[in-house]
């Protein structure tokens, strides 16, 4: 049975002091490293059709760690763009802006909600027709990976702040009686 398999880049800095992070482009860090070669284990014996990745480092480094050859980079794999808001924390910015979220706001400077949900349907609408000839692999980051999740059971892009994601993990769309489902989230 086909399914889209996400992979969470590994570790950074940022991710750890949880700074948002789309466009500046981090290392794993020695952590992250590890986290990444783990992720091996979970992909062995999976054949992929298909392997995608964010053009970011840390996406593309995680993907080789874990045993995937990237057949291409792919721009709507890219994180969310927050604009402003690179490098601050959700607490930081709710310092100035209390009811801020990202799942509703989206980043002054960055990506709106629906601008990101476009670009994810987008990359949705080019994996589907694959899925016919195998699985597909999919290395990204946290917020876009969580809207793929959302958009794929037919969720608006807020439906992803309802999914968790952290570092270095797997999780596994498919189908279920023919209809798009979550079969795994989240795991190592």
């Amino acid at each position: 049975m086909s399914e889209i398999v996400l992979v969470r880049h590994g570790e950074t800095a940022w991710s750890l002091s949880r700074q948002h992070t789309s466009y500046t482009d981090l290392e794993l860090t020695p952590d992250g490293e590890r986290q990444s070669r783990a992720l091996a284990g979970v992909l062995v014996g999976h054949r992929f059709v298909r392997v995608l990745s964010s053009p970011r480092l840390r996406a593309l480094r995680t993907a080789q760690l874990a045993g995937l050859t990237v057949d291409a980079t792919d721009d709507d794999l890219a994180e969310w763009n927050y604009g402003e808001y690179e490098g601050r924390t959700t607490a930081d910015i709710q310092v100035d802006r209390p009811e801020w979220n990202l799942w509703t706001d989206g980043c002054p400077g960055g990506e709106s909600p629906e601008q990101v949900g476009e670009r994810i349907d987008r990359l949705l609408a080019r994996l589907t027709p694959l899925l016919e000839h195998g699985s597909v692999a999919l290395a990204g980051h946290g917020h876009c990976l969580r809207v793929v999740g959302a958009r794929w059971i037919g969720l608006p892009v807020s439906g992803g702040g309802k999914l968790r994601l952290d570092t270095a993990t797997v999780s596994v769309l498919g189908y279920e009686h023919g209809r798009p489902v979550i079969r795994r989230w989240n795991g190592g």
